[in-house]
């Protein structure tokens, strides 16, 4: 177990070395911070002392030294838009995008799963039928076209749910919520059902195919051969080792939900870290992007890592071949 440790660790740093070079490339090659930062009256020799503070006037592998140092303490520059400092904005947007994210994804494995055993203890009842041809065109429908469909009947014909922003939220010091109202509350179902439907049906077909074969496994027949009830079969033993697959793409999926959450969160106005992107996209705000990308980066590097060690954990197999 530690030799697998120490293995994942070492892969995570070179992804995230691979990372920082990226983001650098971003500060170094894209845009020109000089001219976004400098006033549009400035002299030539204000520009040349503004390139000369932001250390720009050094060789590139001492401006890449000192960008890995920076960001070793947390420090990604300040924002060229908002002329705040990028961690300050990240800290809070962040609150918004993990619990819309946290939302999604318990709604995505509460209804995936047992969606799933169903559609694969009764393969042909109509229950099953319809449930599968929904999902087909819930994984083949857009995000930012679901978004609308659901802004316009929840939102515009029946008035039930706001269209728009977080609504309410309470401060806690440390961290923002809107779990903690109820206009907080309303404001955070139709983003999260945006969200989830996708890892929803990934998760229940996924959960079908494997309970499918667990089912007609050899270990299954002998259990109904001794007698066991239906609902040990079903949902202890099959179930059990038909989540194995879920562990996986689910600690994947997470990464990606924060990762591609933009989308959601423009159609909706959500103000997560998203929405900041695609802002510091459209005004060319390099340190927020390069940030965004490292944040992202970490995010899988870790989620990667903690869904190998589960894994480990789960199926002692994988501890004896890594011994």
């Amino acid at each position: 177990m530690a030799g697998l440790l120490l293995s994942r660790l070492l892969q995570a740093a070179l992804v995230m070395i691979a990372v920082t070079a990226v983001a650098f490339a971003m500060f170094r090659f894209v845009g020109d911070p000089v001219r976004a930062m400098a006033r549009e009256d400035s002299t030539p020799q204000e520009r040349a002392e503004l390139a000369q503070a932001l250390g720009l006037d050094q060789p590139v592998p001492v401006q890449y030294a000192r960008f890995v140092g920076r960001v070793a303490r947390g420090d990604f520059g300040i924002s060229y838009r908002n002329q705040r400092p990028v961690t300050t904005l990240i800290a809070e947007r962040l609150p918004a995008t993990l619990e819309l994210v946290f939302a999604a994804t318990l709604l995505a494995l509460g209804l995936g799963i047992p969606l799933g055993v169903m559609c694969a203890i009764r393969p042909d009842g109509a229950a099953a039928r319809l449930v599968q041809s929904i999902s087909l065109i819930g994984i083949s429908t857009p995000t930012f076209v679901t978004g609308i469909a659901l802004i316009l009947f929840f939102a515009v014909t029946l008035r039930w749910l706001p269209s728009f922003g977080r609504g309410d939220i309470v401060d806690l010091g440390f961290w923002t919520t809107g779990y903690l109202t109820g206009s907080g509350l309303r404001s955070l179902v139709l983003p999260s059902i945006t969200l989830a439907l996708y890892q929803l049906t990934l998760i229940m077909r996924l959960v079908r195919s494997e309970m499918i074969d667990a089912l007609s496994s050899d270990y299954i027949r002998f259990a109904r051969a001794r007698g066991l009830p239906k609902s040990r079969i079903h949902y202890v033993l099959a179930l059990r080792n038909a989540l194995m697959p879920v562990i996986t793409v689910t600690g994947l999926q997470i990464g990606s939900l924060v990762a591609f959450a933009i989308v959601t969160e423009t159609v909706f106005q959500w103000p997560g870290m998203g929405l900041l992107f695609i802002q510091a996209v459209s005004f060319v705000d390099i340190p927020v992007m390069a940030a965004y990308l490292m944040f992202v980066g970490a995010l899988f590097v870790v989620l990667n890592t903690a869904v190998d060690l589960v894994y480990a954990i789960v199926d002692p197999r994988l501890r004896k071949a890594k011994g």
